[in-house]
């Protein structure tokens, strides 16, 4: 019912309190889903990754992660309502969580990032459940033993919430291959939130964030490894503007 076309996708239109209620609903009705929060990187990966839209057009929830998502839906009929972010999301789902008993998984990250995100997540919500933090090997997604090891740790744990930080697509092909059978009852994309977390990256002024200046906010922490994502590949977005508004080609 929430869903409205954006782009070369659909996204839920719900405020941050929206999105939490319908997770409650889900976590509630112990029905493994999972939400992708999209931003422009992803949503310029879905124009050439059929598989990657795919698993975003079949998520339980799919958010809105940035601001200049917000700005283009206005050219359309359905304006999105809310920014809603993973790393917004995610500290007051747990803050919800404490509340009301609910279980989380770290699953992402460097050794040391992951560890220090679930520490600080305890010290700022004391009573959460916080089951377990994992970091995996690099290209654990090629090692089978790995990946029934992950499924394994998960399943013991058997998290009302699953966090997956692993990055764009990695996480959401991970998520969409194993939200059935990991244990956990919602996976959520989360994309950088675990260094968040930890504090091992800044989160930007909440006065740039407002005006969409986030992205530039993580460049200037981190340019040589995001210059190629944000000024090659996700200028992209304007020919999906015009491709998928002004041009009026829809194919999703």
């Amino acid at each position: 019912m929430s869903k409205v076309p954006f782009l070369n996708t659909y996204i839920d239109n719900l405020t941050m309190l929206e999105t939490i209620e319908r997770i409650e609903e889900l976590i509630v009705a112990r029905k493994p889903s999972y939400v992708v929060p999209v931003n422009v990187d992803v949503v310029v990966k879905i124009e050439q990754d059929a598989t990657l839209r795919e698993i975003v057009n079949a998520a339980d929830l799919v958010l809105t992660d940035g601001k200049p998502l917000i700005w283009i839906s206005r050219l359309n009929r359905n304006p999105i309502c809310e920014k809603v972010s993973g790393s917004d999301l995610i500290p007051r789902l747990c803050k919800y969580a404490e509340i009301k008993g609910y279980s989380v998984f770290l699953l992402g990250g460097e050794a040391y990032v992951a560890k220090t995100a679930g520490e600080h997540l305890l010290q700022q919500f004391p009573s959460l459940q916080v089951k377990g933090v994992y970091s995996p090997p690099l290209g654990f997604e090629e090692d089978c033993a790995e990946l029934s090891n992950i499924d394994r740790m998960i399943s013991i744990a058997r998290p009302d919430i699953l966090v997956v930080c692993l990055g764009c697509p990695k996480q959401e092909k991970w998520v969409a291959a194993h939200y059935l059978t990991c244990g956990a009852t919602v996976s959520i994309c989360a994309g950088a939130t675990v260094d968040f977390l930890a504090g091992n990256v800044k989160r930007a002024p909440i006065w740039m964030s407002d005006h969409g200046l986030e992205w530039f906010y993580r460049f200037l922490q981190e340019p040589k490894r995001l210059f190629k994502r944000y000024f090659v590949e996700d200028v992209k977005i304007l020919k999906l503007v015009k491709k998928y508004i002004f041009g009026g080609n829809r194919s999703v």
